[in-house]
Order: C-alpha cells, then structure tokens, then sequence
C-alpha cells in the first residue's frame, strides 16, 4: 500500500508544467552537458577520492562532508561523493547542498525520484551507510500462516479491520492451471484505466488506483514475494511506428508487453527510459491518443496494446537525439504513470479552457477527447495554441477538422514568428489575449482553465 504523491499536470519538472513556483533548471557552464558528464564518468578519473575502495558511512561520518567541495548525500541506504557532479546538477549547486551531509531521499523523492542516479551516480559512490542495531519482532508465528507468500483472506480481512473499513482487500484461487486473483476494492465503477497489470516472466503486479492511493500486489510465482517500493515500475515496450508530425515533432506508437494492461489517465504521465552510452536516461511525457480524430470516441473495450507519444525532436538534445535514432522493433522501457490531476474536475463542467505552448498541447489531446465526448454539460471548448512558426503547430489539420465537426470547439493559433501572410493571432502569452479568450458564455458557468508549456509560459499564464 502506497500512497501516491502528489504531482502536477502531467510533470513537475519536464517542458510540460502546469503550475507556477516549480524548480527551475539553472544554465550550465560550456563542457558540463549530461554527455560531458557521462564522458568524465568514463574516463577512469576517480569521483569518489577514495581510490576505487568502498567504505561503510556512519552519520557521523556522513555530518562532517557537508561542504560544496566535500559533499556526500545518502540516497536509499548507498553514500554518494556529489562534488564533481556539482556544475553538472541541471538544478543548480544550491539544489544538492540541501542535502548535503545528511540523508537526502526525502528530497529527491519530492524533486526527480524517476531520476536514474544509482547509473548516473555510480562513479561517485562511496559506500553503504552503516547500519544500526535494531531489536527485531519474532515472526516466525506470522510465517506459519502465509501461504505461497500470500495472506490467507481470513488474516488480511482481520488486518484490515484494524486499519480501517477503506482498505480492498483480496484473495486467490487456484487449479492445475490457472490462478485467479480477486481484489475487492469496496469501490464503486473502477475505470480500467484505475488498473495496471503486468505478468512478466515469474512476477505479477497489480496496481489499483483508489482515491489518492495506489494498493499494489506484486507476486514472485513459484517463489517468494519480491518487492521493490523504491521506484517505478518499467515495463520493455516495442516501437511500432515513428511518423513526422511537424518538422521536429514524431508521433511514436510503442506496442505494451503482451500480458500487461496499461491505461494511463488523464493528465497523468509516464517515464521513458534509454541507455545512452551505458548511462540510464529518463525523462517524462504525456501519452496521446492515436490522432485527434480517428475513432475519437474511444470504445467500450479500449485496445490498451498500444500507447503513444508527440515528441519533439532537439538536434543537440541527449534523450530525443537517441529515441529518433531507434528504430522498429526496438524497445523503450515505460513506466506507471504518475500525476494528480483528477478527473472529477469535469463533473458538471459546462466552459473549458485550454492554454498550450509547442508540446505542451500533449496532455490537452486526451483532455479534448474526453470533454467532447463524456461531459453531458459542456457548452464550449476554447483551445489557445500558441507556437514560433505555421511549421510548427501540432497536427493543425486535424484540430480545424474536429473544430469544423464540433461547433463547441474554438482553436485558435498564437505565432510569436510568423511570417508576413499569416492572418492570424501574433505574440507571447498576455494579459491582452487571455482577457478576450478567457470571457465567459454564461456569468455563473462552471469553468476550468487548463494550462501547459514552458516554464516561463505557465508562470506567465498563472499570473
């Protein structure tokens, strides 16, 4: 049982943000790149000062190496010499001496815990923190009672009615053949995209989104129960297809692993993950349906075999220069999606209103599927899409054709570079035109105003 932290829509801290006040990334001197980094990280020279040999860390220890030219952090158990990574942390020195000296888990947790350290870290590693003494509880009575590494219902039921009626609980049966896994969630209507499930090789997982909570079984099969509540969880998924979008921009269709059912929700996003030079690389994107029109409304029984992506292609950019360079039949590690954004905010919703900059119009893509297509009440959509240049716009056809289709759509297109035969709006995101978008059909409307972009365009559209 985890909870689920809380996150912006659809990232905190990648090109599509939602929120005002978010960590910024400070510019980085010439020659301290990521690949500059993963460069020295290859190189043999030693990171850590201690010669290639690991050692056991005390908190005393740890105290005294709190300095920006001495500085350890403790993630997860593992001590980690942060000095020579100092001018190449995106977020700045001041961002790593937060914690320097000192267990930073908590912190790394709430800032990038998808960031891969233990592989961008690896050279810098120093040792294991020593561990405490501790009185350990005899569990032996409690072993006796579980079987296949599993609890019996009967001890869970009883468990649970300590804890709290909110709990779901479960139990399992089991033939020559088959095992069935039933879990009773005590919630009514369950979306399938509240479930993710995966059976790969001899491990299953399920995941089952209640409320603010995220309830996971991960099941070793045959053997015992192994779990890891550390990080994410990656499934491999294959490259189906890679089509232009815009001049920089790909549509990728990745295929998920044959025994897992993935459904990532609204304004909710996922990690994908590479190795670049042997180094792990993670950054997040928010899936899209398959195009704006296409079956726009999504079946009963969705084909959840398939997930998508509107990338942006940066020439100079480590991660997208790489996933550009795959091609079909490779894969790219997916993870569970992550995100607060609640989808009770269109209960009764009768005025929606959408600001998006370059790829921040990706989340916006389910968003405009499900208002149009779910939402009895709603009166009107307005999409302000703004963008550098006519090449750029994401899939512009399509949104006039679905404006056409549905006379509750406006779009409209904002270019802070057009050339002289554009007729339309020009400008950066202002007081001026939000004014004039932002106006209201009915004075007492229930209205929601979505916001996604840059940095610098959200806290500007926030303000």
């Amino acid at each position: 049982m985890l909870n689920v932290p809380s996150q912006s829509f659809p990232a905190p801290r990648s090109q599509q943000r939602v929120a005002s006040g978010g960590r910024s990334k400070v510019p980085l001197k010439q020659g301290r790149s990521l690949m500059d980094w993963i460069r020295l990280t290859k190189s043999g020279k030693d990171l850590t000062g201690l010669k290639g040999r690991l050692i056991e860390v005390t908190e005393e220890e740890l105290k005294k190496h709190n300095k920006k030219d001495d500085c350890w952090i403790c993630i997860r158990g593992f001590v980690y010499n942060v000095s020579p990574y100092m001018e190449y942390h995106p977020g700045g020195e001041d961002e790593l001496m937060r914690a320097a000296g000192s267990d930073g888990t908590e912190l790394f947790d709430q800032v990038h815990r998808w960031v891969n350290y233990e592989s961008m870290l690896k050279e810098c590693l120093v040792g294991r923190m020593a561990i405490k003494p501790t009185v350990l509880k005899d569990y032996r009575e409690e072993e006796k009672k579980v079987l296949n590494g599993m609890l019996p219902k009967s001890q869970v039921t009883d468990t649970l009615a300590k804890e709290g009626p909110s709990y779901p609980s479960y139990d399992w049966f089991q033939t020559d053949s088959l095992v069935t896994i039933a879990i009773y969630t005590k919630q009514k209507d369950i979306n399938l995209d509240s479930i993710i499930v995966d059976h790969q090789n001899d491990s299953f997982r399920a995941e089952t989104i209640i409320k603010d909570c995220l309830y996971l079984i991960h099941i070793g099969l045959s053997h015992e129960v192994q779990e890891d509540f550390s990080g994410l969880y990656y499934r491999k998924c294959q490259l189906i297809s890679k089509e232009d979008v815009t001049h920089d921009t790909r549509l990728f269709c990745l295929m998920l692993p044959p025994s897992t059912h993935l459904q990532v929700p609204i304004g909710q996003h996922v990690y994908l993950k590479l190795s670049v030079t042997g180094t792990e690389i993670v950054k997040p994107y928010t899936p899209v349906s398959g195009s704006l029109l296409a079956e726009f409304k999504e079946p009963v029984l969705p084909n959840n075999k398939y997930i998508y992506f509107l990338i942006k292609i940066y020439p100079t950019g480590l991660f997208t220069s790489e996933l550009d360079r795959l091609q079909i039949g490779d894969f790219v590690s997916v993870s569970s999606p992550e995100g607060n954004f609640k989808i009770s905010k269109f209960q009764e919703l009768e005025e929606l209103f959408l600001l998006a900059a370059g790829t921040g119009f990706t989340p916006m893509v389910k968003i405009l599927n499900y208002a149009l297509t779910d939402i009895p009440s709603l009166r009107k959509v307005k999409l302000m899409f703004f963008n550098k240049t006519e090449d750029d716009i994401i899939w512009r056809s399509q949104l006039e054709k679905l404006a056409f289709k549905d006379k509750r759509l406006d779009v409209e297109f904002v270019l802070s570079a057009p050339t002289s035969e554009w007729n339309g709006k020009q400008g950066h995101i202002s007081p001026a035109l939000l004014s004039e978008f932002l106006k209201r059909n009915l004075d007492k409307s229930k209205v929601l105003v979505c916001i996604c972009g840059p940095v610098p365009f959200t806290e500007q559209g926030v303000r």
